[in-house]
């Protein structure tokens, strides 16, 4: 049984269509990441698997259950946590903790041995009596972490969990998340980092206007729409863009910067190293960044 499966959901708000018939499936235990540029229909993709918004027409299942008939028990089996902060400012860190088992209906001996167990992983103890008006951004980003899988959800949707947090947060979230998904966890993620879709991720699809472009494992994709290498060449000229086109190489053209992509056998490599790259070359992995600007375009978007 899939944990998640959509077959042709289509969300439409009047007569702008923001999912467009996806078809996609999670599977138990899978770190699954959804990429997109600002209105690809990601969130709203999102919102329909937890029942925030209702679907247009297909089917969504969640633990092999209707989310339109049975939203209620999926929901029990749910923990979500959202890029707004919706800790409680009024309660402390353990309490916000306690209160959320109650709408769980755990009963207080079991919340408090969960509380405990959770404070500690999430190296919370010493702030369990603090106000959650007194916690880093990154400590109330582990405490609302730590109260979404309170309840011991059977599938974590993470909403961009990491945005706006430093470095060293970023990093300690991460192997936090890495330590959820070696217990089994199911997760949904989120996220505008590409490296952190590439560092968690088993697999991960990419939407743009609606519709899902590309999916699959982070490595693989990385292989089929850019290269395992990557030469970024400042002041391009001419002698190189011919040199690309009559080998059939593939690469962007930013002007006045090229980004080739060469295959792994370091032919290439080699031959533009000697041949083009007497003033400012860079010689990189391709990573998931590369495969999402590819996929979706380099310009701005409203």
């Amino acid at each position: 049984m899939h944990i998640i499966e959509a077959i042709g959901v289509v969300k439409r708000f009047g007569d702008l269509t923001a999912v467009d018939g996806v078809h996609f499936t999670v599977e138990k235990g899978e770190f699954f990441g959804f990429l997109g540029p600002n209105g690809a229909g990601k969130t709203s993709a999102i919102r329909m698997i937890y029942g925030f918004s209702p679907v247009t027409s297909g089917q969504m299942k969640v633990f092999g259950l209707d989310i339109v008939t049975d939203w209620r028990r999926i929901r029990s089996g749910l923990g979500i946590c959202q890029q707004e902060n919706t800790l409680d400012p009024d309660l402390t860190v353990e309490q916000n903790l306690l209160l959320y088992a109650r709408y769980f209906e755990m009963n207080k001996h079991k919340a408090r041995e969960r509380a405990e167990e959770l404070l500690q992983f999430f190296a919370l103890t010493n702030k369990r009596h603090a106000k959650v008006m007194e916690l880093s951004g990154g400590l109330a980003r582990r405490l609302q972490l730590a109260r979404a899988i309170m309840a011991e959800p059977a599938l974590l949707i993470l909403d961009e969990p990491t945005t706006g947090l430093d470095p060293q947060s970023r990093h300690q979230m991460w192997n936090r998340l890495t330590a959820l998904k070696k217990k089994g966890l199911t997760m949904l993620l989120t996220t505008h980092y590409m490296d952190e879709a590439e560092s968690l991720c088993d697999r991960l699809l990419i939407m743009d206007n609606g519709r899902i472009i590309a999916q699959g494992r982070p490595r693989d994709l990385i292989v089929e729409h850019a290269a395992e290498n990557v030469i970024e060449i400042e002041g391009a000229d001419e002698q190189l863009r011919t040199y690309v086109k009559d080998h059939d190489v593939k690469h962007d053209d930013l002007g006045e910067r090229m980004i080739v992509y060469a295959a792994s056998d370091g032919n290439l490599e080699n031959d533009i190293r000697d041949r083009f790259c007497m003033d400012a070359c860079q010689f990189r992995a391709g990573n998931l960044e590369d495969v999402f600007l590819r996929l979706t375009g380099r310009e701005l978007r409203e």
